[in-house]
């Protein structure tokens, strides 16, 4: 699948469109809701991607909006093709939100972890030592759920149109050990396997440091091939975590990125210290 042409970013992109003609036709959303008999909150969802249109409520908008003609049908096909059922829909039980499909629509991803292996980084055992110690009450076939719909996710880094994956982590990821040497040592030469990749870079930001903007918490930028799909940032959090869309925030994680990548390790020396890392964990 081509970066930027999945249903994810279709919705996201359709959404868009949707705001923006209601705007010109200069009609509220409590307006909308009351011409097409419909709640205003659903128009609201409908505009901010929080949920799918189908092809009928498209067109019943589009309408209202006064777009006729091929414009409007093309995007009635736009709702069509943002219906369509993505890879992650095997998993829904475990993804949640439209993370996966924008992570899969992307062209690049600029990840900072300060506690764990980034999760397309991770093997098997470690991401199965992860979720057990995250999720104490799962019982084993949730476990296995949850490991299965990572490696699959993590299936995007040898697709044959890759996003440019560039990853920071904290040194302490290498120090914390997660399922015990063995699980580390397996670990740290699948992070040396991946950063051979010419799509993959990572990062390593030392102890000595210092204090720098990644202690603030975990994060993901995701950048899209089209100008018409603005960059937009994921932070995780234990409750599932959250976007953030407007261009200040995006700027501001962009910011701290390039700190974090300027503190960190130049990738050589990087891979280097994962090296050593992996050697400790093996003798």
């Amino acid at each position: 699948m081509k970066r930027g042409q999945g249903p994810t970013i279709r919705r996201r992109r359709l959404a868009s469109e949707l705001r923006r003609l209601r705007e010109a036709a200069d009609l509220t959303i409590d307006e909308v809701g009351e011409k097409l008999e419909c709640s205003a909150s659903k128009v609201s969802r409908i505009e901010t991607g929080h949920v799918g249109v189908t092809p009928r409520d498209a067109r019943d908008m589009l309408e209202l909006y006064g777009l006729t003609g091929d414009e409007r049908e093309a995007l009635v096909q736009l709702a069509r093709e943002a219906r369509k059922p993505g890879w992650w829909h095997a998993y829904k039980e475990v993804f949640t939100g439209t993370f996966v499909g924008l992570e899969a629509d992307a062209s690049s991803l600029r990840a900072f972890q300060a506690l764990l292996v980034p999760g397309l980084l991770q093997t098997e055992t470690y991401a199965r030592a992860v979720i057990r110690a995250m999720r104490p009450d799962a019982d084993e076939s949730d476990i296995q759920k949850r490991v299965a719909a990572r490696t699959a996710r993590q299936q995007l880094l040898s697709d044959p149109s890759p996003p440019e994956y560039w990853a920071v982590i904290d040194e302490a990821v290498l120090h914390r050990v997660v399922g015990g040497p063995e699980v580390m040592a397996k670990q740290a030469a699948r992070l040396l396997e991946l950063a051979q990749l010419p799509h993959v870079t990572i990062q390593v930001v030392p102890f000595t440091a210092g204090a720098h903007p990644g202690m603030e918490g975990p994060f993901l930028i995701l950048g899209f091939p089209e100008q018409a799909d603005p960059d937009v940032v994921y932070v995780d959090s234990t409750s599932g975590g959250f976007f953030l869309e407007a261009p200040p925030d995006v700027r501001r994680y962009s910011l701290m990125f390039d700190h974090l990548r300027a503190a960190a390790l130049k990738p050589d020396d990087s891979v280097a210290l994962i090296a050593e890392a992996a050697e400790r964990y093996s003798a």
